[in-house]
């Protein structure tokens, strides 16, 4: 794939953002009174959009194939951007978004494992994804494979002391095959991310870990693919500063919004916000 995005690959990348931002309000009405982590979710589409239908190698018929690339959504209560992505690609079925967090559904609050529908790992727990990661990288270089892997993480899972730890070694191996992506939203479950426990400056710590650091805003889907594609001699760190709940104007910087129950009243002030319906259907005044 070429490193440079058309102008019809942007426009392409920016309407799949906006059909995923849809599909999780439309998971998050479905699951009712259970909730949905729509904030994290929110702010980490267009991250997902460009992995998944730009940046990495996977499709509908490459699933089950052990050399191509892989995803570690470390930060695994956004796992609705996941299911928008894959029903993007066709993995999920039209059908299956209004089974979110229902019994015996695929679509869980937290992936599970699944490789054949695009799920490599299990997560949920912070803090373990990057060890994975390392693990992935490693296992592809000592295979001699040609693959990628990329970690989602959240700001507030780098509080964790292992993510530090997987830093140290992904570097000390030479793990160039690794891209990690911090979305850097500024809020966690408990609040600010500086008032729970302050990062300081986070592209300093990790460039000071051995890392290569690419600082992007992380809803440009442009800026995202470059930041993806380029190849390093070390492993690579995204900082994509972004907004949570970005696109919803109730949700925007708000940190209840972590996880709250999305009722029928504010899916419609979303689907407003967004541009997504007709004037007689939610009010939109076109202002």
């Amino acid at each position: 794939m070429g490193k440079e995005l058309t102008e019809e690959k942007v426009r392409f990348l920016v309407d799949v953002a906006s059909s995923m931002r849809k599909d999780i309000l439309d998971m998050g009405l479905s699951a009712g009174s259970t909730g949905i982590h729509l904030g994290g979710s929110f702010s980490c589409v267009e991250i997902l959009a460009v992995l998944f239908c730009a940046a990495m190698n996977i499709n509908t018929t490459n699933l089950e194939d052990p050399n191509r690339d892989r995803f570690v959504f470390s930060k695994g209560h956004g796992a609705p951007a996941l299911w928008a992505a894959l029903h993007h690609l066709g993995i999920v079925a039209d059908d299956e978004l209004g089974s979110f967090k229902k019994p015996g559904t695929f679509l869980t609050g937290h992936p599970s494992r699944n490789i054949a529908r695009g799920v490599d790992f299990s997560s949920g727990s912070l803090g373990q994804g990057l060890s994975l990661g390392v693990g992935v990288g490693l296992a592809a270089k000592a295979r001699g494979i040609d693959k990628r892997c990329f970690v989602l993480l959240g700001d507030g899972e780098c509080d964790e002391g292992s993510i530090w730890e997987a830093a140290m070694s992904a570097a000390h191996f030479g793990i160039n095959n690794l891209t990690a992506i911090v979305d850097a939203n500024v809020l966690q479950y408990d609040g600010p991310t500086d008032d729970v426990m302050s990062l300081g400056d986070l592209c300093a710590k990790w460039s000071a870990f051995g890392w290569e650091v690419r600082e992007v805003d992380g809803h440009d889907v442009s800026q995202l693919y470059q930041a993806f594609v380029r190849e390093s001699d070390a492993p690579v760190v995204v900082i994509a500063r972004t907004v949570k709940g970005k696109g919803a104007s109730f949700a925007e910087g708000v940190s209840a919004w972590h996880n709250s129950r999305l009722t029928q009243q504010l899916y419609n002030q979303a689907i407003n916000d967004l541009g997504l319906c007709r004037e007689d259907e939610c009010g939109h005044d076109g202002d």
